[in-house]
């Protein structure tokens, strides 16, 4: 048995449909070539010195979030996504992100050098997402906010802790 070629003619595209798979191929483009982007707007950024960091946010009169994050960490993901970002977003809530067992060097609050695993040993800290509330003069200002027990109370938890935080600075 033999196979006998049958040519089919070749489909041409109109002028509308091949302005519409451009615009189709370039939206996916876009949107791959975006995503990196998008995936570092939801992290916070990676401080070199708490110390600047939280003069700077005393000179907005807001306290220095702190979230110490683990890579990989899906309930970090949550808490910067759906959590941290709107109120860094809508209400200039000033956050930076240490990461749990990353060797890169941070100033601590008072000045002092340390890799970002060292410092989160010293605050006693074991648990990914952790987020710390600082005031004036490097002191704790609200009760840290260790792990995600229940997106249900999540936010409530957050806002407490944030609105104790900020009364502490505006004193």
């Amino acid at each position: 048995m033999t196979t006998r070629y049958n040519p089919r003619p070749t489909p041409t595209l109109t002028r509308r449909q091949a302005a519409t798979a451009l615009v189709t191929a370039l939206a996916t483009a876009w949107f791959v070539a975006a995503s990196p982007a998008r995936a570092a707007l939801a992290s916070f950024p990676v401080p070199a010195s708490l110390q600047d960091e939280l003069a700077m946010a005393m000179g907005a009169r807001e306290p220095l979030v702190v979230m110490v994050s683990l890579d990989g960490c899906p309930f970090c993901k949550i808490a910067r996504e759906n959590y941290l970002a709107p109120l860094v977003r809508e209400q200039g809530l000033r956050v930076v992100q240490l990461n749990m067992q990353h060797k890169d060097l941070v100033k601590d609050v008072r000045g002092f050098g340390k890799t970002h695993e060292q410092l989160i040993a010293e605050l006693k800290v074991t648990m990914a997402p952790t987020l710390l509330f600082y005031g004036r003069n490097g002191t704790e200002v609200a009760e840290r906010l260790v792990g995600i027990g229940s997106e249900d109370f999540y936010g409530a938890y957050l806002d407490q802790r944030v609105a104790t935080a900020r009364a502490a600075v505006r004193k």
